[in-house]
């Protein structure tokens, strides 16, 4: 064995430690030595993890890396995936979202006898980790946990779990509880009270047959490119405000120029409304959002054209892409093969893709480059703190 074949020298995709002879840790970083028996000796980028649920709750996985750790972590599963399809790039420095930013989170809750549990599940598990602390949920979505466990507590029948989903909005708090029957006055009035004792922006009830806001003082609203467009419950939204600037700025660069813009799975308009000065077609498969993002962009005099449209089933042709000067995707984790396969045999100068999945990016960017594309540069993002989860925004030219 050689002197450093017990060193830890890389993260790999699942957060394991990996040594230079292929051994596997878990929680271990870059510098960490293993011991014969397998035990971990911390090494220089081996920081104490904050958070006292780490690594039982599922909300993180990588306390236990540094800055400096997680940001190869981050560069590297991009270059990997790349390498993968045969492909190389300029990888920038990633960007990463502080602690306590996190803007939008799904907790769970159950009832344990008299008492609610409320959190995010334990890693490989069902089983519920009852927030104590949390250093990646927002300020002002973590103050909620306790109040809504107590609320939840005179709401949930038998060993039920439902969700909780919260996010920030401009006028404050959104939640949407999916999986609770509140029925009668006596529920209705303890939504109504607590909604108005915590200043939340909306509290909705989702029964199964899809939200309903039983309190919103007014219309809830997140702000896009300066453009107030309408939240509907439980909807997408960029988890933190610094890597939707991030993921913004990135766009802007790569198709700041275009006078004619096609936004592709456009969401609520993140990336339409970051163009104000251009003709900008948007599609999307939601209904919700699409709908949402049309209004906005009416009451604002945007110049938009919003489409309700499936992308996987009916992709914007080749013909129609060639019209416009740079084409936008920020496509779900599946990656876009068909709309993707249509922009390779289009004549648009630009695109730049958005994506949540480094593999799936990849398998794309690697269709776009045998059709002629260049790809010039990524820009990884890490706005989910601690996680294993990647983001990036992508430069191809013709």
């Amino acid at each position: 064995m050689s002197v450093n074949d017990d060193q830890i020298l890389r993260v790999a995709a699942r957060g394991d430690g990996v040594t230079a002879d292929g051994r596997h840790a878990a929680f271990a970083a870059p510098g960490d030595r293993l011991t014969p028996e397998g035990a971990i000796v911390p090494g220089p980028h081996h920081q104490t993890p904050p958070c006292k649920h780490f690594p039982e709750c599922g909300g993180c996985q990588l306390q236990h890396l540094d800055d400096v750790s997680w940001l190869q972590f981050i560069a590297d599963r991009v270059a990997s995936a790349l390498a993968a399809q045969g492909l190389e790039a300029d990888i920038r420095p990633p960007l990463l979202s502080p602690p306590n930013t996190r803007r939008r989170a799904t907790l769970h809750a159950e009832r344990r006898g008299r008492q609610v549990r409320l959190g995010f599940t334990r890693q490989n598990s069902h089983e519920l980790i009852d927030l104590e602390e949390c250093w990646i949920l927002a300020p002002e979505l973590f103050a909620l946990v306790a109040p809504l466990r107590g609320m939840l507590a005179a709401l949930i029948p038998g060993t039920r779990r439902i969700n909780v989903h919260l996010a920030q909005t401009d006028q404050g708090p959104d939640v949407l509880i999916d999986g609770l029957e509140a029925e009668g006055l006596a529920a209705a009035e303890a939504l109504s009270a607590f909604s108005h004792r915590h200043h939340l922006a909306r509290l909705s009830i989702d029964e199964g047959f899809g939200p309903t806001a039983r309190y919103e003082p007014e219309p809830a609203t997140v702000t896009l490119g300066g453009v107030p467009v309408p939240f509907p419950p439980g909807n997408f939204l960029q988890a933190t405000p610094e890597g939707e600037a991030a993921l913004v700025a990135a766009v802007q660069e790569i198709a700041g120029e275009a006078k004619a813009v096609a936004d592709l799975f456009a969401g609520l308009g993140t990336f339409t409304f970051a163009f104000p000065k251009a003709k900008v077609y948007a599609a999307e498969a939601a209904r919700d959002p699409i709908m949402a993002l049309k209004s906005a962009a009416g009451l604002a005099g945007r110049k938009v054209f919003a489409e309700h449209r499936d992308l996987f089933r009916r992709p914007v042709t080749a013909s129609d892409l060639s019209n416009f000067d740079a084409v936008i995707l920020d496509p779900p984790r599946a990656g876009a093969r068909e709309q993707v396969a249509e922009i390779a045999a289009s004549k648009a100068p630009l695109v730049a893709y958005v994506s949540c999945n480094p593999s799936t990016f990849a398998r794309d960017a690697e269709t776009l480059s045998q059709a002629g594309y260049r790809l010039d540069w990524v820009q990884p993002v890490g706005q989910f703190r601690w996680s294993t989860h990647v983001e990036l925004a992508a430069k191809f030219s013709r």
